[in-house]
């Protein structure tokens, strides 16, 4: 089980990026986390890796911090790549063999045929798209029990994630759990089975799927937010309505 107990974080200068945020995730859930630019989605996830530090609160998997004991048990997928530049993907197998015990290497072959990519160029050669199907496989292959993703998808076309949303509800384990931030929320809303929104750093909503079913999942999000669907005719109105 990984817990997120009232953890809370402000950036030096800036507003509370999160503010007393709860939340527990267990094996083999797919959990969506959604909320609009700065709503904490990314720092949320640093914070549970270790890679932002926090003023209050705690993190822990299966009732222990996440120290370098437990950190292979967390991958992370980020739009901002957390690969080496110059290494190649085969380079970043072999790494990944060598520092990860259950690296799986079957999977790793699997998802490089699929989505195509070489493993002969450096990783900074690559396209945006492939980079960021270099970053999701590595994170995919580590063995870990939770991966984290912070806006894997961006800069792949909509075939190529369509596909991948159903290629990994067949791939991944049943003790694998997913902690996936994204905007794209009307394409995940049959891949994840659970959806936290956040709004200025604090968890407004806690869903499960039979919250959307009837409604979908982005209009849930919607209804959540307090979202008006006339914000954009009024504000024309506002700006030329004295123009007359």
């Amino acid at each position: 089980m990984l817990e997120v107990s009232h953890v809370s974080k402000k950036y030096r200068g800036c507003q509370q990026a999160l503010e007393d945020v709860s939340l527990s995730v267990g094996p083999g859930e797919i959990v969506g986390i959604f909320g609009p630019n700065g709503a904490g989605k990314t720092t949320l996830l640093k914070c549970i890796l270790g890679l932002l530090r926090y003023g209050f609160g705690s993190v822990t998997l299966d009732g222990q911090p996440i120290t370098s004991k437990n950190i292979a048990r967390l991958s992370f997928a980020t739009c901002e790549h957390s690969f080496f530049p110059g290494l190649t993907a085969a380079g970043h197998r072999d790494f990944c063999a060598e520092h990860f015990p259950a690296f799986r290497a079957g999977r790793f072959q699997m998802l490089m045929d699929f989505f195509r990519l070489p493993e002969g160029k450096s990783a900074r050669s690559l396209s945006t798209g492939q980079k960021n199907q270099l970053e999701v496989t590595l994170a995919l292959c580590q063995g870990a029990d939770y991966i984290l993703m912070d806006e894997p998808f961006a800069g792949n076309d909509v075939f190529n994630r369509e596909d991948f949303y159903k290629l990994l509800l067949g791939l991944l384990t049943p003790r694998e759990t997913v902690l996936l931030a994204t905007h794209l929320i009307e394409e995940v809303q049959d891949f994840v089975g659970r959806a936290v929104l956040l709004r200025e750093g604090r968890v407004i909503a806690d869903l499960e799927s039979e919250a959307w079913e009837e409604t979908g999942l982005l209009q849930t999000v919607k209804s959540a937010y307090g979202y008006r669907g006339d914000r954009v005719q009024r504000a024309l109105e506002d700006a030329f309505g004295g123009e007359e």
